[in-house]
């Protein structure tokens, strides 16, 4: 065990066993189970948010959700004498959800609309939303200052008087994305020798910046901007990072990991976010995106404005973007050949995309 775990863990009042390094984190096995301890880089204020919402979940029947496990003194993170934060979280032996199986995919979506169902942040000890708007009081903040421990009731009191972020607006992300894609254009043109991925854009641009730019005209007739307005009225979370890697099946159930990200924002977007990445892996198949549709619906009924959102999210050429931005803030000196592969995958799946949408969306350009 190097030196700074040993230091970190010793912050707990458990007892390790041994631990292991995976993926960016460390495994711990302990007399509590399989604990996971990881670098974070938000604020500690942020800290007992998480908590408080992983406490939520797991009263809502998500016994296997990484709640976070509290130090010694009471609190949410531990630190390093360099000053690096920590989280340890309860963790679980299993296996990542495989987007090759159309059966996990779907558990998977269906796990999302049970999610999204309950995630509403909590106004002190109320929960506000609850799937249709009502508030119901609960008593619970002395049980939960009992079980964290006396020594957080200050940040326990920070927590229930403050709220996580909200997201932004989609025109406004939507509109700064067409202004750096034109800048990358303008960036390729000047330059004498092009290579092959600039070359690439360039014959691409036109396709992709009317794509960007019909969406946000459609942005502005659709109902998007009440749908946000209510997403923050009603307080709805979103996981914020709801991808395969934090989907763990253990013996035929989901635990759901990593809600980190966590924050206010229209609950759609954690769907159009698996969506696109599996149907990215699928070649945007029809019959795939329809049984997705159908079973998330099945478990948290659509509403229209709810999948207009959708359309026009996954409508956005937003692999395209992620790509042109991350060749303008790199050495363009080299452009890797992986980034020229990923651009002509892109660009090759963007037909089969809007025929996808077009069809399960009934939604036309």
């Amino acid at each position: 065990m190097r030196e700074y775990e040993l230091e970190v863990l010793e912050q707990y009042d458990i007892e390790v066993r041994s631990t292991r390094k995976i993926r960016g984190a460390f495994f711990c096995d302990t007399d509590q189970g399989g604990l996971l301890l990881k670098e974070v880089h938000f604020s500690e204020k942020r800290a007992p948010l998480l908590y408080q919402l992983c406490l939520q979940l797991k009263e809502e029947g998500f016994e296997r959700v990484d709640l976070p496990v509290l130090t010694k003194e009471g609190n949410c993170l531990s630190v390093y004498r360099d000053g690096t934060h920590y989280l340890l979280k309860h963790w679980f032996t299993g296996r990542e959800c495989d987007v090759r199986k159309e059966t996990e995919v779907l558990q998977s979506v269906r796990n999302l609309a049970r999610l999204h169902q309950v995630m509403f942040w909590r106004d002190g000890n109320s929960i506000v939303g609850k799937g249709q708007g009502q508030t119901e009081q609960r008593d619970e903040t002395d049980e939960a200052k009992t079980e964290m421990g006396s020594g957080i009731e200050n940040e326990w009191n920070r927590a229930i008087f403050s709220e996580p972020v909200c997201g932004g607006n989609l025109k406004e992300d939507y509109l700064r994305h067409n202004r750096e894609l034109r800048k990358v254009r303008e960036y390729i043109r000047c330059r004498s020798r092009k290579d092959e991925f600039e070359l690439l854009y360039l014959r691409h641009f036109e396709e992709m910046n009317r794509l960007a730019d019909l969406v946000i005209q459609r942005l502005e007739r659709t109902g998007y901007d009440a749908l946000y307005r209510e997403s923050l009225v009603r307080k709805c979370l979103v996981h914020g990072d709801y991808n395969y890697h934090n989907l763990l099946f253990v013996q035929g159930e989901i635990a759901t990991t990593g809600f980190e990200r966590f924050h206010i924002e229209i609950q759609m977007a954690d769907f159009y976010y698996f969506f696109r990445k599996v149907m990215e892996k699928h070649g945007w198949k029809e019959s795939l995106g329809v049984k997705m549709l159908e079973a998330y619906d099945g478990v948290r009924p659509l509403e229209k404005a709810e999948k207009e959102y959708l359309a026009l999210r996954l409508l956005y050429p937003e692999k395209f973007w992620k790509i042109a931005n991350s060749y303008y803030h790199s050495n363009k000196a080299w452009v890797p050949q992986k980034n020229t592969e990923k651009l002509k995958i892109c660009v090759s799946q963007t037909e089969g995309k809007i025929a996808l949408i077009e069809k399960i969306f009934s939604f036309h350009l």
